[in-house]
């Protein structure tokens, strides 16, 4: 595990250090989650699912739909009425 110091710059960015984006195989463009609370700042990697996998997760959002009763017709309702919320 490497460990590094760092500073918040004046436009509010942080450099990773580069032994730990090396540790943790982090390239340019990479995506995180930022959670704070009192003191403590957690930067998360985030990556898109594998094709696979989001295969898989609509899979099972298909047939949870279809267990609830989701029909194509209710979800374009939905989307137009969210819509028009904005």
């Amino acid at each position: 595990m490497a460990v590094a110091t760092t500073r918040l710059s004046s436009k509010g960015q942080v450099v990773i250090p580069e032994a730990v984006r090396r540790d943790l195989a982090l390239k340019p463009g990479a995506e995180f989650v930022v959670v704070g609370k009192g003191d403590v700042v957690i930067l998360k990697a985030i990556a898109p699912p594998a094709l696979e996998q989001f295969d898989d997760l609509l899979k099972q959002a298909h047939r949870q739909a279809r267990r609830a009763g989701v029909r194509k017709a209710d979800v374009a309702r939905m989307v137009k009425a969210a819509r028009q919320r904005r």
